[in-house]
């Protein structure tokens, strides 16, 4: 029960962070299906905003996103691609972070962006740094009990955080088209 309390916080804060994401005044124009071009557009803006490319540029995107890159020979082959998701072996169960490496950039699939799945998808190219969020973790607080007039069980989190887009320059809003493939 605690952990599910803690998991509605950790999707607070991904909602934070991706309402400031979304705040960026840098895009890449109209709509278009995810590609090797539009992956490279988001990259060569943040280039020419003098972003440093020290490892720490991530890439939020929405599940068609992926599709359309999943078809991109560049990003779905393994000679490509680091840190993939999904690994075989005795690590296949192993809890770690669900991300790619590809191009340089940290991919990272979330199906809660603004638009998902529609012809108005908003993913986010950024620099770690443009981004923050902080929480109060001193006075976060974890209550588990147990209620024997009433006969339930409870799990309480709460905690008093906020995000801000700190340097606009550092994000760039991909504007995708999430239509191509038909929900079932």
């Amino acid at each position: 029960m605690q952990r599910t309390t803690m998991n509605v916080i950790n999707r607070k804060i991904d909602q934070d962070i991706i309402t400031e994401l979304n705040t960026a005044t840098n895009d890449t124009g109209a709509a278009t299906t995810a590609s090797l071009r539009l992956a490279l557009q988001a990259k060569t803006i943040l280039g020419r905003n003098k972003v440093p490319f020290d490892g720490n540029i991530w890439a939020l995107i929405t599940p068609d996103f992926e599709g359309w890159l999943l078809q991109v020979k560049e990003f779905a082959s393994a000679d490509y691609v680091s840190g993939k998701p999904v690994e075989s072996g005795a690590t296949a169960w192993a809890d770690k972070q669900g991300y790619y490496r590809w191009l340089g950039v940290n991919w990272i699939v979330h199906p809660e962006l603004p638009g998902a799945g529609t012809v108005a998808e908003k993913c986010f190219m950024y620099h770690k740094n443009a981004i923050g969020h902080a929480v109060d973790v001193s006075g976060m607080s974890t209550m588990v009990g147990y209620d024997e007039e009433q006969d339930y069980s409870f799990a309480r989190a709460s905690v008093f955080m906020g995000s801000k887009l700190l340097q606009n320059s550092g994000v760039v809003v991909i504007n995708h088209d999430g239509t191509g493939f038909p929900a079932s």
